[in-house]
């Protein structure tokens, strides 16, 4: 039985480990390091965390762009693991379609409690092309938009929300900013 603010339980951490050490699984962070520029610029962000980093494209791709701190977490990845702290700007880019099904409106809740200023985040909305080794597809949570919309938003004010094809990807405000 998981606790009702758990993240990610052990097994799926252990499988997501997994995945990350025998397959290029969480490099692709650097996709929506322009968008992250251009926000940060525009809502002059100080701090931001990278939620789900996997092996730190962000990061690697933004370095020298920005004056912000760039600190990662990913609970899979060694080095990683530690709880994060408040950002101005919290990036969550190809992560919540990964977070098991029960764990799913902790996530949310932690991400918001880490969101100073903005939260940008992306959401594929089909099955991805790796499978975990227990035979789950490593998207766990396959909705469209319409029904992530209300879990995603709570007290948060949107401040863009744009869908392309087979993902989608949303800027929130903190609405005590």
């Amino acid at each position: 039985m998981q606790n009702k603010d758990q993240l990610i339980s052990q097994t799926y951490r252990d499988l997501n480990a997994q995945l990350h050490e025998t397959h290029r699984y969480g490099a692709r962070g650097d996709k929506w390091a322009d968008k992250v520029v251009d926000l940060a610029t525009s809502h002059g962000v100080s701090s931001i965390l990278d939620y789900g980093c996997g092996k730190g494209a962000l990061k690697t791709a933004i370095s020298g762009s920005l004056a912000a701190i760039v600190s990662e977490y990913d609970p899979a990845i060694s080095g990683k693991q530690d709880i994060p702290v408040l950002a101005d700007m919290v990036v969550c880019t190809d992560v919540l379609e990964h977070i098991e099904p029960e764990c799913l409106d902790s996530v949310i809740t932690h991400l918001h409690s880490l969101t100073g200023k903005i939260l940008f985040a992306a959401v594929s909305t089909r099955l991805a092309v790796k499978t975990l080794a227990d035979g789950r597809n490593a998207h766990l949570i396959v909705q469209p938009a319409a029904v992530w919309r209300p879990l995603l938003v709570r007290e948060m004010t949107i401040l863009e929300w744009e869908e392309r094809g087979d993902e989608f990807f949303f800027v929130l405000q903190n609405a005590g900013t």
